[in-house]
Formats: C-alpha cells, structure tokens, sequence
C-alpha cells in the first residue's frame, strides 16, 4: 500500500464568497467547510500525513479555535502563501521523505466519497500522476464581455475536453520537481505536464462541488447526504456526526 501524505490548501481568499470571514469556516450541517474535507482523508489507513495549508489571518483561530480537534484528525496546520501554487509549495517542504505519492484537494471541496478517493490514489500508484475530472457535456458558447453570444462551439472542439476536480494525486519525487521547474498555475497537473510527465485521467462525479458562494453551501449539503457514509473506523473530533 503506497503512504499518501495529503496537501489541504485553504488560504485563497474566497472574494465570490463574500463575507468577513473565509469561507472555510462556513458551516454544512453544523460542521465547518475545512473540518468536513479533511474527514474524507482522516482515518485512512493509506494516508500517512495530512497538512492544511492557511493563510496568515486564519491561523490563529485555526489553531487556537480547532487545534484539538485537527491533532486528533492527524492533521497539521501550516502557513500558506499570496498564491495557491505558493501554498502547495510551503507544504511540500514538510512532506514526509517516505511518503511514496502527494495528493492536493481543496478545501472548498467537501463532498467527497471514498471510492471517488481509492479510484485516484490507486491511478496514481500505478502512473505517477492522476487526477480526477469530469468531461464537459451540452452545448458551449463562447460570450463577449459584453454578455452576447459570440459563437456557439462545434462538437468537436470540445469532445476530448474535461473539467478538472481534485483530489490530483502525484508520486513525491515527480510533484517535486514539477514545483523546482514551474511557476504559478491554477491546478498542480498544470506543473505536472509542463514537465513532461502524462498525467491520467479518471472520471470523477458532478457531486464533487466546489464551493465558491453561499448558495453552493446548500447544495453541497443536499450532496453530503446522497453519499456513502464511511464504513471504517474514524477518529473521534467533537464534531464529527453522531452517525459515523
């Protein structure tokens, strides 16, 4: 079984949210955003390490408001950076020499599944590289600035095209050294590829929300309860659902 250290990034400053505060910290079912995303990953027997990556203002209530709760969800807190690429970038700095792959989720992705989870880590163990991500369907229109459709794309401009979602998943040596020789990207496969290195795909599930306003928290709930609950044992955290 390969040991998986795993990269929370949750230092972006969330601007469609809105609010005084980051959006991380919002509640879906009385649990908090970044509390419910690290679930899927804590307890795991194949994950060896969990790092939630802040930004500078949120560390002191992440560490003094759930420092308790996180070191008994086997997760540490670190310091991010002005970018998500900067952030990833702090973390891996602290990732354990024997942790055999990297994965990077964001935490404003808090509907996960563990099959979802088993299908990328096990992808990944057999490439080096895998992420997951949903290929687009219906019909796409390419609009001006101005709000008018400019053109309405053909088919096949976009039947190979798929959105990309998190987890991605990265042998430690390979994510390394896409991070020496890059720069800023919006996603770590972005890295990954400008290397050199393929990078596998595997279909992931329109569930796997991001959540970028407040109404998504709504949504995100509805999903919470369509997927499976957990069957293995989970750590104890003071806010964990009465039903796990």
């Amino acid at each position: 079984m390969a040991k998986v250290s795993v990269i929370i990034p949750a230092a972006g400053a969330g601007e469609r949210f809105g609010g005084k505060e980051n959006k991380i910290f919002a509640r879906i079912k009385a649990q908090p955003m970044f509390i419910r995303t690290l679930e899927a990953f804590s307890g795991r027997d194949d994950v060896s390490q969990i790092l939630l990556v802040c930004s500078q203002a949120d560390l002191p209530e992440v560490r003094d408001r759930y420092g308790g709760h996180l070191g008994l969800m086997g997760a540490a807190v670190l310091e991010g950076g002005p970018t998500r690429t900067q952030s990833v970038r702090n973390a891996l700095g602290k990732v354990s020499d024997d942790a055999d792959l990297v994965c990077v989720h964001d935490a404003a992705r808090p509907c996960l599944a563990k099959p979802w989870v088993d299908a990328v880590f096990t992808e990944a163990a057999k490439t080096g590289a895998a992420i997951l991500a949903l290929p687009i369907h219906g019909t796409i229109k390419e609009v001006s600035d101005a709000g008018v459709i400019d053109r309405t794309l053909k088919r096949d401009e976009f039947n190979n095209i798929w959105e990309a979602q998190t987890p991605q998943v990265f042998a430690r040596e390979l994510l390394l050294r896409a991070y020496e020789a890059g720069k800023d990207a919006t996603d770590d496969a972005s890295l990954v590829e400008a290397i050199g290195h393929p990078v596998s795909v595997v279909p992931g599930d329109p569930r796997n929300i991001k959540v970028t306003t407040p109404q998504d928290l709504h949504f995100a709930a509805a999903v919470i309860n369509t997927l499976p609950k957990p069957k293995e044992k989970r750590p104890f955290h003071p806010f964990q659902e009465a039903e796990w």
